[in-house]
């Protein structure tokens, strides 16, 4: 046993360095990485203009604080806002602080009006909001649940893509709808584009607020910049991290300037948040996702991708059962366990992450190229064929 708490269920595997989509394990293999740290290093490994953005920042200023304004931080925000609904954004540290701004933002903004009665947050089954204490009840998921005392109060459930029960929910203390557009603990399920845009017609109608939770299927990772522009609306608030800072921890919301009045002075704050050496890291990510075609091209690489991964795990229906996502963000649904799968993955150098509903989750870098998604491709092939045979 380490010093580190055992919090996780970790692989026996140790990387020393990673360059592009692979990462190097502490004996020298190389491993394709089509998880990318939980859709995190959403440009690859060490991309080269991330790397020399953090070079310069790291060799001038890495912190000072929230007390000051931090100019990195301001042209980060005024991009974020210029390529999305927002006209504020708020920075912090991760996905699971972004969903507590925003919930207490959504909560904020009622109050703001006076209205002070409307508190809670209406999420579905499946969800995944974060680890806090409010977050685990927000997303009522049993399992995170137990050992922690009672449950915090204020949030309500109904079934994923009930409607009905969605409306027959809202009560004069609902504030906010919370909602993945891609749900990923759950098992990569998308919602319908239908969907999405009756939510936002339930919350205009019942006149609450749209909290979409795009920290995983944000930020490229769907081939569109947000996933909710698939759909052709906009929420009211919007949560931000992983791929935001392409490996580097950063958190975000974006709201609209009328959801955001409530945030004022000393209601919320966020020590290191947007800091300047986290500012650098995400004004880069975004020079490279904001270059004319990057989502096209993104776009157009995933939809290959899928229908190849498709055909593949179609030959072993003993072993795989379907493949659904959205983008780069794709699972798998297996017959077999999961985990034996994946172990068949990283015997032969691919790492793809665990996701719920028995299904392993394929999170490329965005900059992945065909070269490496036929090499996963094989991988995929031969792990269901000697699966299907039952060989190892």
């Amino acid at each position: 046993m380490t010093a580190v708490m055992s919090t996780y269920g970790r692989y026996d595997l140790a990387f020393e360095r990673g360059e592009g989509p692979y990462l190097f394990a502490m004996d020298g293999r190389r491993y394709l990485d089509f998880g990318t740290g939980i859709a995190v290093t959403s440009l690859g490994h060490c991309h080269p203009h991330l790397v020399k953005a953090l070079q310069e920042q790291v060799a001038t200023l890495w912190h000072c604080s929230n007390l000051y304004t931090i100019p990195g931080q301001v042209k980060l925000a005024e991009r974020l806002a210029a390529n999305s609904f927002g006209d504020a954004v708020f920075f912090c540290n991760s996905g699971l602080e972004s969903m507590e701004a925003a919930i207490k933002l959504c909560r904020r903004y009622h109050f703001q009006k006076g209205d002070e009665k409307r508190w809670r947050t209406l999420t579905v089954e499946g969800a995944f909001h974060g680890r806090s204490l409010a977050t685990i009840a927000a997303a009522k998921n049993a399992k995170h649940l137990e050992g922690f005392g009672k449950p915090v109060d204020g949030f309500d459930q109904v079934p994923f893509g009930d409607l009905d029960a969605l409306r027959a929910a809202i009560t004069d203390e609902t504030a906010c709808i919370a909602f993945e557009p891609v749900q990923g603990e759950a098992g990569i399920i998308p919602a319908d584009l239908d969907y999405l845009r009756q939510l936002r017609k339930i919350a205009d109608e019942f006149g609450i607020l749209l909290l979409l939770d795009e920290v995983q299927c944000g930020m490229g990772r769907t081939g569109k910049l947000f996933a909710h522009e698939w759909a052709g609306i906009t929420p009211d608030v919007m949560s931000l991290a992983k791929g935001l800072g392409g490996g580097f921890p950063i958190g975000a919301i974006v709201a609209t300037a009328e959801a955001a009045k409530g945030l004022t002075p000393g209601t919320h704050g966020s020590t290191f948040g947007g800091n300047p050496l986290a500012s650098a890291a995400a004004n880069a990510v975004l020079d490279v996702m904001l270059e004319d075609g990057f989502m096209e091209g993104v776009d157009k690489k995933a939809r290959k991708f899928w229908n190849d991964l498709k055909e593949v795990t179609g030959r072993y229906p003993k072993v795989y059962e379907t493949v659904r996502g959205a983008g780069m963000m794709l699972g798998i649904k297996c017959v077999v366990p999961a985990g034996d799968v994946i172990t068949k993955f990283h015997e032969a150098g691919l790492l793809p992450v665990p996701a719920g509903d028995n299904v392993v989750r394929f999170l490329p870098p965005l900059t992945a190229e065909e070269s490496h998604f036929a090499e996963a491709l094989e991988i995929v092939d031969a792990t269901g064929k000697a699966l299907e045979a039952g060989g190892g």
